[in-house]
């Protein structure tokens, strides 16, 4: 017992080597934020994102009676700026398979990434599909089945993706689509869609990826990933020029901290469920412009400065207003307002940030 003891110790010193004490940052969670009519639910709130009139998109693995796979567990939700609901976007869509990210653009286009039909669709405000990226398996086809995992991954084919995840845009207006679970690179389109390149491999050294998560660009074109099971940030230029990587070390009680669901990971555990790994990120608007990044264990929100400075932290595992249930993706409007979706706990939540306190 005693051997037990000392080792935990030892383990609770390594992992905390390195470690930067941050403030906490006191946060309400707005009650009863969105407003569903009678007879809608949400399922699992895997995407969520603003536009410029404060209006709200809600992608949900909702509007499924089957199982993930072979049903249309995705269904696209606007509200209003007070949480009210407005309308559903794309009922019935082709591509819609499994949600896993929205995303508004600076015209405010709507943009969605479908996990499970492996495209990525562009509306215009309308709701109108403007542009489409990537092909879902024909249901005609022999053996059409979830993807494998094959390693080494089969070599990626442009134009085309593999369990897609998210996008962000540069000033030109090119996109860049994170391709995803299995080929693990970016991929750069222009403005016209016209397919420019990808960057990134599956690996763990300087620009390879292990499961690019979520996408965000700042002001200078650069961009970065939430390379999620490589616990990582990586920072990129528009051509996919590796510039460097940042890690989220943050002391926190282990004994005390519970995971959202499943079994407690190690104090020293590496990849999607380790402490810091970045599930969500997104990066607020000018001019002093800040990230902020989300983790599973133990299901935190980190405030950040572009450089990798942790300037604050918020939140904790949970089903209670103010805890998170695995925050899939987030939209920040401003410093001290962030929106988050939860596959666990079926909601967004609205917070409203008061570091002043």
């Amino acid at each position: 017992m005693k051997g037990f003891v000392c080792t935990a110790l030892i383990s609770l010193a390594t992992a905390a080597a390195g470690a930067q004490a941050v403030p906490e940052i006191p946060f309400e969670s707005v009650p009863h934020f969105l407003k569903m009519p009678p007879n809608m639910y949400l399922g699992e709130a895997a995407g969520v994102a603003v536009n410029s009139k404060g209006h709200v998109f809600v992608f949900s693995r909702g509007n499924t009676t089957g199982p993930a796979y072979g049903a249309g567990a995705a269904q696209l939700l606007e509200f209003g700026p007070d949480g009210s609901y407005l309308r559903e976007i794309g009922h019935n869509l082709y591509a819609w398979s499994f949600a896993h990210a929205v995303r508004v653009d600076k015209d405010d286009n709507i943009w969605a990434a479908d996990k499970g039909s492996d495209m990525v669709i562009k509306f215009d405000p309308q709701g109108r599909v403007v542009m489409v990226f990537g092909r879902k398996q024909e249901a005609s086809d022999e053996g059409t089945e979830p993807l494998k995992h094959p390693k080494p991954p089969l070599p990626p084919v442009d134009g085309q993706f593999r369990q897609v995840t998210d996008m962000t845009w540069d000033a030109a207006g090119n996109t860049y689509i994170s391709d995803g679970y299995i080929n693990s690179r970016v991929a750069k389109v222009d403005k016209n869609g016209k397919w420019l390149k990808s960057f990134g491999e599956p690996g763990s050294g300087p620009g390879q990826l292990n499961t690019p998560h979520s996408i965000v660009s700042d002001a200078k074109g650069n961009i970065y990933v939430a390379d999620r099971g490589n616990r990582r940030i990586q920072v990129f230029d528009g051509e996919g020029t590796f510039l460097r990587q940042m890690t989220i070390d943050v002391p926190f009680d282990y004994a005390k901290a519970a995971p959202a669901i499943g079994k407690k990971p190690s104090v020293d555990a590496t990849g999607t469920m380790s402490p810091g790994a970045p599930w969500a990120i997104c990066i607020t608007p000018g001019p002093n412009q800040l990230l902020y990044a989300s983790d599973a264990f133990p299901g935190r929100i980190y405030k950040m400065s572009l450089d990798g400075k942790l300037l604050g932290v918020l939140g904790q595992a949970g089903k209670q207003p103010k805890e998170f249930g695995w925050i899939h993706e987030m939209a920040c409007p401003s410093e001290n307002v962030l929106l988050v979706a939860e596959l666990l706990n079926w909601r967004v939540q609205k917070l409203v940030l008061h570091p002043e306190k």
